[in-house]
């Protein structure tokens, strides 16, 4: 609603938006009823813009009636683009269902490995053991010789 500003110089009152007051009782009621038209349409269109929810549907719909026309304007590309989804989703859960059955085959190479390093490790262990044994046999045995090359 507008409110009178100042009186202008050909004496009719003006209102802050600029326009003359109107001194009809009923241009003052239509301006009335056509404030409140223009009140309602901005509070009907931020209550949509606020309704979340309602905002979502629409989209969603939006987005199937475009999928509809352009599977009626070309329906090779659709049923394509689905069978390439259909395979993605495929290949996913394949590799889901089948992640039990790699992390077990890693684990048991890894387990394998492991036992590999350690008999490796215990082979090693023995020979250089026996090194050791034969060293000292030799050792002896040749002090043996000594020994019987002086009582001689």
């Amino acid at each position: 609603m507008s409110t009178p500003a100042s009186s202008g110089e050909d004496g009719n009152d003006r209102t802050t938006s600029g326009n003359t007051t109107p001194a009809d009782p009923d241009a003052i009621k239509s301006d009335i009823e056509a404030t409140r038209e223009q009140l309602s349409r901005t509070v009907d269109e931020l209550s949509h813009r606020l309704d979340v929810p309602e905002r979502a549907r629409e989209k969603a719909y939006r987005a199937r009636d475009t999928a509809v026309e352009t599977y009626r304007e070309s329906p090779p590309a659709v049923i394509g683009a689905g069978a390439g989804v259909a395979a993605l989703l495929g290949l996913l859960v394949w590799r889901r269902r089948t992640k039990d059955r790699r992390v077990a085959r890693r684990e048991a190479k890894r387990a394998a490995k492991v036992a590999a390093a350690r008999s490796a490790a215990a082979e090693k262990a023995a020979r250089k053991k026996a090194r050791k044994a034969a060293r000292k046999t030799t050792k002896q045995a040749a002090k043996a010789r000594r020994a019987a090359r002086r009582t001689k």
